[in-house]
């Protein structure tokens, strides 16, 4: 049997977010330590939005006329570093690139296509043949916070505690390559991926994030030139991430190889995109399923009350965690803005994302509970005026994982369900 996407659901998701990103004045122009990545996921939620409901939130105009007033004498946001490569700001910068092409495919305003050219130009092709460079080899100390922070200075690279997120930029670059069509930023995406296919990330504890987010841009070079080694590139990345990156409620790990990390709702937006472009590509079932169950599970949890996104506990091997729960209430500087973009993508493929479930829960090999697609939890009696039908099964009355965003947030932030049964 079907379960296809409850419409009012996705409905009043997508107007909690667009109230919260309209009515919060942090989602404007300001000064931000991760040099044109607020400002660039903003804008980017903000066209999703209008892509949604044909409606404009009015900071999206008003940013794009102080945007070239913000920016440095070479067209982008920061210092210029001249012996350094600075990883935060090539990963806030691939963010901006992605807010500006969707800004120009969508408006076709002059302003933002020619900032688009000038972070290109001046900010990334001069990285042409010092990718490999990347320092793969990073402190021991088990460091990072969920909005990320610099951490150390290796052989000319100025490093984050998201580590890899310098390759978030073949996300924004594929972008501005599909406006473009420049040859110089198809051959820095080539370097880049090359170099980043041959990291180990699970020995590197990469950020699953910005892993993710460089697979969607691999596709995107896919569907813009047909070459097999983009496509090829994304798949290896994603068989990766459902190895060692996902957890058993279709969520991610903030890093492989670190359980003691937590979820983050850029990663399972990334990952729901992936998963369903890939299926659009290859037409192969697994990962529409994947998708399917990555948006009815792992988005149960992810957004709040208030239309934005928080983090929650891992349910994976070696977090000795039973019991989902969120830890961050609204990571707002970064997962609140990409939720806007997921919300568009589920508007637009929603048709792909059902789920299977036959009205029988079972006790799962992994220790889960589980209609098919559906996963099942023990709520705690908080919870439970929001839950949705129960099932009774082994003695216990068990129920789809609740969706965060119908929980007042004192009550959330005090619950519990139950995932793992020994």
């Amino acid at each position: 049997m079907k379960l296809y996407i409850d419409k009012e659901e996705l409905r009043e998701r997508i107007r909690l977010n667009f109230d919260h990103l309209k009515n919060d004045p942090y989602y404007s122009i300001a000064d931000y330590s991760w040099y044109g990545d607020k400002e660039g996921r903003a804008l980017l939620a903000f066209v999703s939005h209008y892509k949604i409901s044909g409606e404009k939130i009015p900071c999206m105009e008003l940013m794009l006329e102080q945007l070239p007033d913000k920016l440095n004498e070479e067209g982008y946001f920061g210092p210029l570093y001249r012996s350094d490569i600075h990883e935060e700001q090539l990963s806030g910068q691939s963010w901006l690139l992605r807010g500006l092409c969707e800004h120009y495919q969508t408006f076709g305003d002059a302003t933002s296509l020619s900032v688009i050219r000038r972070i290109t130009q001046n900010l990334y092709l001069p990285l042409q043949g010092k990718m490999a460079t990347y320092p793969t080899i990073r402190s021991a100390k088990q460091a990072g916070g969920v909005s990320g922070e610099l951490a150390e200075s290796i052989d000319g690279w100025i490093l984050s505690t998201d580590i890899g997120c310098a390759f978030m930029s073949i996300d924004g670059l594929s972008h501005a390559y599909e406006v473009t069509r420049d040859a110089k930023t198809k051959g820095l995406l080539d370097e880049m991926m090359t170099v980043y296919l041959s990291i180990d990330k699970f020995a590197m504890k990469a950020q699953t994030h910005c892993t993710l987010t460089a697979a969607r841009g691999m596709l995107r070079m896919y569907r813009n030139t047909s070459e097999s080694k983009y496509l090829h590139g994304a798949e290896e990345i994603f068989a990766l991430y459902v190895s060692g990156g996902m957890t058993k409620t279709y969520q991610n790990l903030n890093w492989w190889n670190r359980a003691d990390s937590w979820t983050e709702p850029c990663a399972i937006v990334d990952s729901l995109m992936v998963a369903a472009e890939l299926y659009q590509f290859t037409q192969r079932e697994e990962y529409r399923r994947l998708a399917a169950r990555i948006y009815h599970n792992g988005f149960s949890t992810s957004q709040r009350d208030n239309g934005g996104a928080g983090t929650d506990t891992l349910i994976c091997d070696g977090s000795g965690q039973q019991e989902l729960y969120p830890l961050l209430y609204e990571a707002y500087f970064c997962c609140s803005m990409r939720l806007a973009e997921g919300l568009w993508y589920i508007v637009k493929h929603q048709e792909l994302l059902w789920a299977e479930q036959s009205g029988t829960v079972e006790k799962a090999a992994d220790h889960t509970y589980r209609d098919h697609d559906i996963l099942y939890c023990l709520p705690d009696a908080a919870l439970l005026p929001f839950v949705a039908e129960g099932k009774q099964v082994d003695g216990m009355t068990l129920y789809p994982i609740v969706k965060a965003y119908k929980v007042p947030r004192d009550i959330l932030m005090a619950s519990r369900q139950k995932i793992l049964f020994d």
